[in-house]
């Protein structure tokens, strides 16, 4: 059984992009060399290394400024990947490793269609079959909590600001100055 491994950008300067990962060992970086070429600042220009080991890939920071993360853990020694890893560069750029694996001898069930003359059509070649496709979900923000005292405290104070209005305006319009406040008029 052969498997193809590749990455599929899903967040960054080219979200979809995909990099066929082939070779023993491959560059991740910002640098036009590289074998996973990713222009972006957040990138160092050599940031991680791939090395296939063991018909899997290894990921190791290669000391970039802003960190090597596999699901969202950053990198302090190298790790093996898995299908479905999400793998980080800073925390702009969003890779999901794949792998994919299919059998060129496999059986494939195919219907065959009769050619005039009573001869069956051959069945079509297999073609190979990517692994169930997989999504990535970021992951959410817990919701922010707003702090609502300034809202009750502006409240009750534009309440009471409009009680006093009222009040006053009140007592202007039925002559009860010298009643309520007669220090201020002079009434006796």
């Amino acid at each position: 059984m052969a498997a193809q491994f590749q990455f599929v950008m899903r967040s960054g300067p080219t979200p979809g992009a995909t990099f066929s990962l082939e070779g023993d060992q491959l560059i991740i970086g910002r640098d036009s060399s590289s074998n996973v070429a990713i222009n972006d600042a957040e990138v160092s220009r050599k940031h991680a290394r791939l090395t296939f080991q063991g018909g899997k890939y290894v990921i190791e920071d290669l000391g970039s400024t802003n960190g090597t993360f596999v699901n969202g853990q950053r990198l302090a020694s190298p790790i093996v990947l898995k299908s479905g890893d999400v793998v980080s560069l800073g925390e702009q750029i969003v890779l999901m490793f794949e792998a994919l694996s299919f059998d060129p001898g496999a059986t494939v069930a195919a219907s065959r269609k009769s050619i005039p003359g009573g001869v069956s059509a051959p069945a079509p070649a297999p073609s190979p079959s990517p692994a169930p496709q997989q999504y990535y979900t970021p992951s959410v923000a817990p919701a922010k909590k707003t702090n609502m005292m300034p809202i009750f405290i502006g409240a009750g104070v534009l309440v009471l600001i409009c009680i006093c209005a009222f009040s006053l305006w009140y007592i202007d319009q039925n002559y009860l100055w010298c009643t309520f406040l007669p220090f201020l008029t002079g009434c006796q």
